[in-house]
């Protein structure tokens, strides 16, 4: 009866270490990422709404929608270059100098007066190239708008695309990493039970050395995972001009 007692004692006992080993191996490898299960990124279109916000080149776009309508309003009054006011003033002194002769004797006389003349007047021209080319112009400009506010909605459009894919990539790459932290605690495990059995004499070292081979891999994958998950997520983040928190 003693002897069935001992056996019991001595199962519980190692069952109870396995399960120490795995719960302590598990919280190393989660470590670099959230205990907990889940993340919370902001929402999609927060983030799309953001990254157009920061854009440089949407806002170069808008700043060229402004340009061409400051073209078509000056187009509008072109014509008023075709009609004016001119006016000339001239101050001086006016020498007048005149003869007289009679046939007989001549005179002459030079006088000196200070006189202010001016004169004032309004024009008007009638270029026929102007005439007939400005309904044309008109509408090249007005053209010349409508095409920059489509390219800035293009561009708007394009941005909302590539967000839309590196945000799903990042949601992606996370459940990726959550896998491959589970992986390699798993692997750790199995490590340490095939590494205690090794020194045991239960298991081969060509065992021994397979097993650590693939923990190995495991743990190369868990670290690229973690890679590409913080290079995406810096990315989304330095487009849209904040950082993402990891909260429940």
């Amino acid at each position: 009866m003693s002897k069935i007692v001992k056996v019991i004692f001595t199962i519980s006992l190692i069952f109870f270490q396995l399960s120490s080993i795995k719960a302590q191996t598990t919280d190393n490898v989660t470590d670099t990422i959230p205990k907990n299960n889940k993340f919370q990124f902001p929402s999609l279109e927060a983030v799309i709404d953001s990254v157009i916000k920061n854009s440089g080149m949407v806002k170069f776009r808008n700043k060229h929608i402004g340009v061409m309508e400051s073209t078509l309003a000056s187009e509008r009054i072109y014509w008023t270059r075709n009609f004016g006011i001119q006016g000339d003033v001239l101050y001086g002194n006016l020498n007048n100098f005149a003869t007289n002769s009679d046939g007989v004797s001549s005179t002459a006389a030079l006088t000196t007066s200070r006189q202010v003349n001016y004169s004032f007047g309004v024009y008007l021209k009638f270029p026929i190239f102007d005439f007939l080319n400005r309904k044309n112009q008109i509408k090249l400009a007005e053209l010349e708008v409508d095409e920059a506010k489509h390219m800035a909605e293009f561009q708007k459009q394009e941005i909302r695309q590539t967000v839309i894919r590196m945000y799903q990539d990042m949601l992606l790459k996370r459940n990726v990493l959550k896998i491959r932290a589970k992986s390699l605690a798993d692997a750790k495990v199995n490590k340490q039970m095939v590494e205690k059995e090794f020194r045991n004499g239960v298991v081969a070292v060509s065992e021994y050395v397979r097993i650590t081979n693939i923990t190995s891999n495991i743990e190369a994958e868990y670290e690229k995972a973690i890679s590409e998950f913080i290079t995406v997520k810096k990315m989304l983040e330095d487009m849209a001009g904040f950082v993402f928190g990891l909260t429940n």
